[in-house]
Order: C-alpha cells, then sequence, then structure tokens
C-alpha cells in the first residue's frame, strides 16, 4: 500500500489547481484521486456562446505563480491560439476552452488518476495516517496519506416538488444532452434563477422559431438580477474580507451568506442585454411565443404520463396568488447543493462541525480537529464567503493548503489588496 504526503479527493478546477501548483515541489507526494474517467467540466452546459464569469487570469495557477508552465496563456500558446484569442481582446474565455485547458493541464500531471470512485477514508490512531479506499472497476485498492484535501463538488440539486417526479424532466448539468428531445415537444419551461437558466432560456429562445415551441421562464426572484461586477464589489474577493468574514460571529456569517447570493448566483449584464435584444427581434414580427415569470415560486408539480405533460403549481411571492403551468419539456436549472460525502463517516469524529451540522472551516481551510490534516476546496460560503466558489480566489486558497502541507511559503500569500476597509478600525480617527 503506497504511502503519499497527501491524497486530494475529487478533481474539479480546485483539486486540479492543488495539483499543478504542487507538481514542481520534489518535497511533496502527492495523489488525486477522480471517479470520472476523465477531466470534464459541466459538460452539459457547454454552450457555443457561453463564456467564463472571471477574466482569463484567474485560471488554475496564475495568480499564485504566473511562471507557471500550466497558465492558460501556456495552454494557448502550446495549441496555437495565443494569437486568435489575442486578437479577440475578450477577458473571458469560452467555457468550451477553458475545459480543454483544464483536460491539457490534467494530462500533464503524474499523480492525476481517473476512474477511481473512492468508498471509505479511515484514519489510523497508531500511525497517524489516513487509508483511502477506492473501486477502480472491479478491484479495491487502497492508499495512504498524511493528509486529505476534499474536492468532490456539489451535485445537482432539485426543489422538493420534484424530487420523485416522474418524466424527462431535465437538470441544467445535463441540458446538452437532453436538448434535442426538448425541442421535439410543444412547450418547454425553464425554472431558475441565475445563469445557467438565463443560458438555457436565451439558447432555447434563439432555435424556438425553428422548432415552434413555446417558451417560458420561471424565477422566483424579483427580478433578473445581474452579477453585481463593480471594481469595489470585487474586493470582496480578497484576503482582509475573507479574514473580516471569517472572524465574525456564526448567525451573522449565515445571514450574510443568505444576502450575498446575487454576488456569484447573478446572471451576466450582457447575457440579460442579449436575452431582451433577442426578444426585441423576434417580436418585429408579431408576439414572441415566450413568458417570463417573476416573483414566482414553485410549490407543487405532477406529471401525466398520458398527455406527457407537467402540471406546475406556482405562487406569485408578492400577490400571494397560486396558479398552474402546464409544460410539456422542464428544464430545472436549480444549481447544486453540497452534501458531505458518505465515505467520511468512519472519521465524522475528527471533523469539526458547526451550529448547522456544516463543516466548521478554519482560516486555513482545514476542516479536521488539529487543524491541518483535511482539507476543503469550495463549500464554505458559510465561513469564508463569496471567496469560496470563485475561480479567482482557488489559487489563493491552494497556496494556503501548500503553505499547510509543507510548512513553508511556497508561493507567496498576498496579505492586503482592497482599498476599502471592511471592519471597524483599530485606531483613533482624528
Amino acid at each position: 500500500m503506497s504511502t503519499h504526503d497527501f491524497i486530494a479527493i475529487g478533481l474539479g478546477p480546485y483539486n486540479l489547481g492543488l495539483a499543478c501548483l504542487t507538481a514542481p515541489i520534489e518535497q511533496l507526494d502527492g495523489l488525486f484521486l477522480e471517479s470520472k474517467p476523465e477531466f470534464d467540466w459541466h459538460p452539459g452546459m457547454l454552450l457555443d456562446f457561453a463564456t467564463l464569469q472571471t477574466p482569463f487570469m484567474a485560471d488554475l495557477v496564475t495568480l499564485a505563480d504566473p511562471t507557471s508552465p500550466y497558465s492558460f496563456l501556456n495552454y494557448l500558446k502550446e495549441s496555437g491560439r495565443l494569437y486568435p484569442f489575442y486578437i479577440r481582446e475578450k477577458f473571458y474565455p469560452v467555457r468550451r476552452e477553458y475545459n480543454e485547458y483544464c483536460r491539457w493541464a490534467a494530462g500533464r500531471l503524474p499523480g492525476v488518476r481517473f476512474g477511481h470512485r473512492v468508498s471509505l477514508v479511515e484514519y489510523g490512531e497508531d500511525d497517524g495516517l489516513y487509508t483511502v479506499t477506492s473501486t477502480v472497476g472491479d478491484e479495491v485498492v487502497r492508499h495512504r496519506a498524511r493528509h486529505l484535501v476534499l474536492g468532490t463538488g456539489t451535485p445537482p440539486h432539485l426543489p422538493e416538488a420534484c424530487r420523485e417526479l416522474g418524466g424527462d424532466l431535465v437538470h441544467n448539468s445535463g441540458y446538452l444532452k437532453a436538448k434535442p428531445a426538448l425541442q421535439a415537444k410543444r412547450s418547454i419551461t425553464v425554472v431558475g434563477s441565475g445563469q445557467s437558466a438565463a443560458e438555457i432560456y436565451y439558447d432555447l429562445l434563439s432555435e424556438a422559431g425553428a422548432h415552434g415551441y413555446r417558451l417560458n421562464w420561471v424565477t422566483r426572484s424579483p427580478r433578473f438580477f445581474p452579477l453585481e461586477y463593480t471594481k469595489l464589489t470585487l474586493e470582496m474577493t480578497s484576503p482582509e474580507y475573507v479574514d473580516y468574514f471569517h472572524a465574525l460571529p456564526e448567525e451573522t456569517r449565515y445571514r450574510l451568506e443568505a444576502e450575498q447570493k446575487g454576488l456569484f448566483k447573478g446572471v451576466d449584464a450582457d447575457l440579460i442585454n442579449s436575452i431582451h435584444d433577442l426578444l426585441y427581434q423576434q417580436s418585429v414580427s408579431g408576439p414572441v411565443p415566450t413568458r417570463l415569470f417573476t416573483n414566482t415560486a414553485l410549490h407543487s408539480a405532477s406529471w401525466e404520463e398520458a398527455t406527457g405533460r407537467y402540471t406546475l403549481g406556482l405562487r406569485h411571492t408578492e400577490q400571494r396568488r397560486d396558479f398552474s403551468l402546464g409544460t410539456e419539456g422542464l428544464v430545472l436549472a436549480t444549481g447544486y447543493e453540497y452534501r458531505v460525502p458518505d465515505f467520511l463517516a468512519p472519521v465524522r469524529d475528527r471533523i469539526r462541525w458547526d451550529g448547522r451540522g456544516r463543516f466548521d472551516v478554519a482560516r486555513n481551510y482545514s476542516i479536521d480537529t488539529t487543524g491541518r490534516g483535511i482539507f476543503l476546496q469550495n463549500s464554505a460560503t458559510h465561513t469564508h464567503s463569496i471567496t469560496s466558489p470563485d475561480l479567482g480566489m482557488g489559487p489563493y486558497r491552494n497556496s494556503w493548503i501548500v503553505r499547510e502541507l509543507t510548512g513553508r511559503e511556497v508561493y507567496p500569500i498576498e496579505k492586503a489588496i482592497a482599498f476599502q476597509e471592511f471592519g471597524a478600525p483599530e485606531d483613533v480617527i482624528s
């Protein structure tokens, strides 16, 4: 059984970034286990027009190590696309290209193992090592490590009303595969408030005339909120704000977590404008076969197999009026929700939990009782604010984790970058 300095479980962009940053460190031996057969980042949403909502510098490594051979710019150079990207003059990479970049990086890393489905994590009190059991096909394999880094991602979230629903409803994570079948229906309804809902609505609206379906968009938000991307707001993705937020009382952090969703779950403003432009263009020829419902919450749903139709029970939250909507196609762009992996059950007593039963994530991103044994990627908006899901803060978090794993600051960690002050000053203002 092999023993490593650390084992990272799950290979999304954050653990992939950690793999890139630890690859040059000779003293550090890491193993990265991923259940999928290859890297594929949100394949169901790799729409041709979709871009990242963060600039290209928010790649796997640049904000920790601009000289890394695993940078997005180096990928472009090696693939012969650097000059076209330069001439394009846009900061935001096409999402499909970002996925190809990550696949390119994963293919160059010796410590990455695909097809490993982790089933159990145990801890040995005698040797102080974690044993990770995984299955590879029919084979059971075990690896040991001194540290763990969890990056298992977040599974799709379905509204309670739809969890036992029949039919062929689609979560946005599977949209592209289901798109041809959806477009064969006479009506389609998209439920959701964020970027994915907007992208799917725009994509379906663009082709509605060619297929002849009616299209609805249902959101419980009072309006179509744009992602706030002004520069002083962006300073909330800063070391100072993480320090400030993490030090707040638990209940205050949970209140802010709920209030700040619009800062990282809103819709790109350009996309909102493009949707309106498309609606206007189509309206020149007459009424557009689409309806957009705001302030509208989904509280029930039923499926009738004989007619192939869903009936959605909706409630206008401001008017407090109930109404129903019939639809043949149903797309739930309802996001993702973190679940504690079952394989952690044997080590639950080594993990810190907060008052609401979620990970009590320390400032250094550890979640275990020793403060340096198990580290968490993402899934910590309740402790580290909107920096947790931000791609640009991934290299910053990984710099912390690398420091904890090695005992030295391999990649310089920024302490202060913001112009504003987030808390009350310590000194007297005169």
